[in-house]
């Protein structure tokens, strides 16, 4: 009978399975480690399980180091072109600004440091490598002018693959323009800080790279001329182990200290002060 029948009826999930997209996990390229992107961009994209400094963007520096609300980008409108017509140069050039943004290689601002008014400039790998073309040269030759006119510190972050050959000459011809710019500044007694990153090579880091009153490297950093293959293959020896890291560079004093960057700022602003002879900002300690 109907009224002893009980239909059926299907019952609900109890929980419904939530799909997670493929592009919010990210993976430490040193040990592996996988996890949500949101917790290394917490992390100041530093591995949460091993410590590997991982590549980071140019505004990301910029963002950590500077004071929020007093960051004013500089020279802009500067473009990379073509002078010597190098084959598909063009090409690859709308390609970088496409990927990469419109402020080249480098992205040059000026702004507050714990309340302490500084220039910075930040090299993009994602541009072409980091590589110094006329266009870099010429805007840390302006930051620089900058540094003179108002007596601010200059700080410089570094991650380039070395000159760019598309420019041939003009781009060597940066090295000698930028490091003229320093000795300016060091004439002076204003204060530059320089901060290597990985990597630091080739032109970048015979020149402004390696010329800082004060010169800091990040954990890992690979900074150098040549690369080991090169340099192995003209001694006709093995290379030390560590050759080339920030790590090495420091125990035969080629760099004043290795910095998490975690503590960049704190570092870099407790320099910049005990060089300019400026207190400390109001809330800061050395302890």
């Amino acid at each position: 009978m109907a009224w002893f029948k009980k239909d059926k009826k299907p019952r609900p999930p109890r929980a419904q399975r939530l799909e997670i997209p493929p592009d919010a996990w990210e993976k430490c390229e040193a040990c592996g480690h996988t996890d949500i992107r949101e917790k290394f961009s917490r992390n100041h994209n530093v591995c949460p399980s091993c410590d590997y400094h991982r590549r980071i963007r140019a505004h990301e520096y910029v963002s950590i180091l500077l004071d929020e609300g007093s960051i004013d980008e500089k020279d802009a409108g500067l473009r990379s072109v073509d002078p010597l017509e190098f084959p598909e140069y063009p090409g690859r050039l709308k390609k970088a600004l496409a990927k990469a943004g419109d402020h080249d290689a480098i992205l040059t601002v000026s702004g507050l440091m714990d309340q302490m008014p500084v220039n910075l400039g930040v090299m993009d790998f994602a541009f072409m490598g980091g590589s110094m073309g006329s266009v870099v040269g010429e805007k840390i030759a302006r930051l620089g002018q900058r540094s003179l006119e108002k007596k601010w510190p200059l700080i410089i972050i570094s991650a380039s693959g070395g000159a760019r050959m598309q420019e041939g000459v003009l781009s060597l011809m940066q090295m000698a323009k930028s490091s003229a710019m320093l000795a300016q500044l060091a004439e002076r007694r204003i204060p530059y800080v320089s901060i290597l990153t990985n990597p630091t090579t080739g032109g970048v880091s015979a020149s402004y790279a390696m010329l800082g009153d004060a010169i800091l490297a990040e954990p890992g950093a690979v900074i150098g001329f040549a690369g080991p293959r090169v340099i192995k293959q003209t001694l006709g020896q093995d290379l030390p182990e560590g050759f080339q890291t920030a790590e090495f560079l420091l125990t035969h004093g080629m760099v004043d200290q290795v910095v998490h960057r975690h503590q960049l700022k704190r570092t870099v602003g407790q320099l910049l002060r005990h060089m300019s002879g400026k207190p400390a900002a109001i809330g800061w300690s050395s302890s």
